[in-house]
């Protein structure tokens, strides 16, 4: 039996509202890659992203173009030539991982050279909303680790210290998604060191964000939107702290994983992220978590429902994936 691809368009509901400052969804819209041959099969899961032109129908059409490579034989090393980093490259990238580990019996732990992954403490995100409702959902997931809060208005300061008040003894992430102005962001970070903010993701807009390397940061402050893949590194060697890691951007496991050795070498430190998706998106990424500062792969805690099987969570923690799910 010759190699197959499927490409499938699925759609999980979140569970509430998932709220940023770009906007509100209910729904995480994946795209779900299937590469099969004999009886091995190998998945892989892709959130398309509209903040980086991307929408379900591109997407797979991007995938379907590549339909005659991959059919073909298409090696993951390959793939990196053959598309552009991003969700679509994800999604085929990660497949083959599964479906190579499927192929020879060696999990994708083992070749990673990880020879007993560990559960890691993720954050749990809180949607940006008014500050006492906000801190009403941070004194609810008060007995969490790390809790990751939206924020990104003009004013924000009453939201900081409303969710610091919520949880004093919990360690807490801001995620601005770009929504700081740049007349604010000095007030924004003095509020977030007041509060003992464990770390800020990009507060201004990719790409107008040199503001950061001239002035004194108090926090930590982490690249998300301006950066994707390794290339991108050396220009924000002055701006930024750390760097969030999502595959959904780099276009796949393989070149996420040359982009953290290149950004530990450069002396960030690693976050691994996610887009809302289901436990299938994780997996991969919570290999690559194993050693970093900062996890936030909560996609599946706030969906009404996930995969089965899908990964195991219990209170701030989130295990290896099974390889029944993928690996």
């Amino acid at each position: 039996m010759p190699r197959s691809l499927e490409i499938q368009t699925e759609s999980f509901p979140i569970s509430g509202t998932f709220t940023i400052s770009r906007g509100a969804k209910t729904s995480a819209d994946v795209i779900l890659c299937t590469i099969r041959e004999h009886r091995i099969a190998g998945r892989g899961e892709c959130v398309p992203y509209r903040r980086y032109g991307e929408t379900m129908e591109s997407v797979a059409a991007q995938i379907e173009a590549a339909r005659p490579l991959i059919e073909g034989g298409l090696t993951r090393l390959e793939l990196q030539r053959a598309m552009p980093p991003g969700a679509a490259r994800n999604a085929v990238d990660c497949a083959l991982w599964d479906f190579e580990a499927k192929s020879s019996g060696n999990t994708v732990a083992k070749s990673l050279g990880l020879v007993k992954p560990q559960p890691l403490t993720t954050a749990f995100t809180i949607s940006l909303g008014e500050p006492d409702v906000m801190a009403d959902q941070v004194r609810a997931n008060a007995g969490r680790a790390l809790l990751k809060v939206k924020v990104g208005t003009g004013d924000d300061e009453s939201r900081i210290r409303a969710v610091r008040a919520a949880a004093p003894d919990v360690a807490i992430i801001l995620d601005a998604n770009e929504g700081w102005p740049e007349d604010t962001l000095e007030h924004h970070l003095r509020i977030a060191a007041e509060a003992g903010i464990a770390l800020v993701e990009q507060p201004l807009p990719a790409g107008k964000d040199e503001l950061l390397a001239e002035i004194h940061r108090p926090v930590l402050v982490c690249a998300d939107e301006s950066v994707h893949h390794t290339g991108d590194l050396a220009s924000l060697r002055d701006r930024y702290d750390a760097i969030n890691i999502k595959l959904d951007k780099t276009g796949g496991l393989t070149e996420a994983l040359a982009m953290k050795k290149e950004a530990q070498r450069l002396d960030f430190k690693i976050m691994v992220g996610c887009m809302v998706g289901t436990s299938l998106a994780m997996a991969p990424a919570v290999l690559l978590a194993q050693d970093a500062e900062f996890v936030d792969l909560d996609g599946p805690l706030l969906l009404a429902r996930d995969r089965e099987p899908g990964l195991r969570y219990a209170a701030s923690l989130v295990w290896p994936p099974e390889t029944a799910l993928w690996g």
